[in-house]
């Protein structure tokens, strides 16, 4: 849902902070749904609504869409439906009409509970309303998971600590935690540009992630993706499935979809999104994966999960010669304890790895 209040500072998603076209853009989007209905032939077993800022949605517009999935699509009995909200609409009234709705799931951006940084990213809530919003979710839902940034400037580790501690302190089960990223043509790119603010720094990063994988582990939760934390049960099915290489579906502007050997994405384009869709025209394109790409694929995903890489899965879909070409790769990496083999023939990274896993991914791939 291509819809936000305002622009935080440093987002580089597709979102428009007029909510003039949203009725218009609800039907579009269930018309897409319906017109891609053959594309995917599995059972639905996850939804998951997106954004943007998906809980500026009416129940009943929440309804609708997934009255819409269910017409056109085989469900599972009980599949998880995930919303991500911003706290600030997370109000009493609209948790308890979500607790009656299909949505089971909800994905709170947090972000942090400190005012000065949420102040500094621009976000729409404040410290309060994070609280309180996480006061009342979990009296009606089991199943929650909080957004946190680390890495932001200034923030000290005492601060970090806190943070953490907050989301334990509220029962929460399930935490994503990402590091403050500098995007190309975001307001926070341009504010280190002219020196209004702070480049971030990865050392102060690294500080903060090991405080964070300390303080989950300690408090029961399992670092199964290297920025997702769940207690057991609780991991995210939805996000699970792309790391393990399954077909998805994605509907909106500047959604990607996957069929295990073509990725396409929508046009990040509103207005041409909804204009295509009333002439029943998918607006997107498409790229074939060559098997390079796929492998490569396969290497970024493996690497941030407990699960890894699977050397038979290598060598059967791939050949044996890609598997050997890893292995030997990845060796250098093995003697430094970043990356271990272990004795059911999968590669996975080392907790000492793990805030490297990108780049070490990288410097696994096969280039053509």
């Amino acid at each position: 849902m291509p819809f936000c209040k305002q622009a935080c500072h440093y987002c580089d998603f597709h979102f428009s902070t007029s909510l003039q076209r949203k009725e218009e853009m609800i039907q579009a989007i269930a018309k897409e749904i319906v017109l891609r209905k053959s594309e995917l032939n599995e059972v639905i077993e996850t939804i998951y609504f997106g954004g943007g800022t998906p809980s500026l949605l009416s129940t009943e517009e929440l309804h609708y869409l997934i009255d819409t999935v269910y017409k056109n699509y085989s469900v599972i009995e009980h599949p998880e439906i995930t919303l991500e909200a911003n706290p600030d609409d997370l109000t009493k009234e609209k948790i308890q009409e979500l607790a009656i709705s299909p949505v089971n799931r909800l994905s709170i951006g947090i972000q942090s509970f400190f005012e000065e940084d949420l102040q500094t990213m621009n976000r729409s809530h404040n410290s309060e309303q994070a609280k309180n919003c996480l006061e009342e979710a979990t009296r009606h839902f089991d199943n929650i998971t909080v957004d946190l940034i680390y890495g932001i400037p200034n923030m000290s580790n005492e601060r970090w600590q806190e943070n953490l501690q907050t989301v334990f302190d509220f029962g929460i089960n399930h935490i994503s935690s990402y590091a403050l990223t500098v995007e190309p043509k975001t307001a926070l790119a341009s504010f280190i540009r002219s020196g209004k603010y702070p480049n971030v720094s990865e050392e102060l990063a690294l500080e903060h992630f090991n405080i964070l994988v300390a303080a989950t582990e300690k408090n029961g939760f399992v670092n199964y993706e290297v920025s997702n934390f769940g207690k057991p049960n609780y991991f995210s099915k939805h996000n699970t499935s792309y790391w393990l290489g399954k077909s998805y579906l994605g509907f909106g502007p500047s959604a990607h979809s996957f069929n295990g050997k073509q990725r396409s994405w929508n046009v990040s384009n509103n207005i041409k999104y909804n204009k295509a869709l009333r002439d029943n025209i998918i607006p997107n394109e498409t790229e074939t994966l060559s098997q390079n790409d796929v492998f490569n694929e396969t290497i970024m995903i493996g690497l941030r999960t407990i699960w890894g890489i699977d050397l038979k899965h290598i060598e059967n879909h791939f050949s044996t010669s890609f598997k050997d070409k890893l292995i030997a790769n990845a060796d250098k990496f093995i003697q430094k304890e970043l990356l271990e083999l272990t004795k059911d023939q999968k590669l996975k990274i080392t907790k000492k790895g793990r805030f490297l896993a990108d780049g070490i991914a990288s410097d696994l791939f096969l280039v053509h």
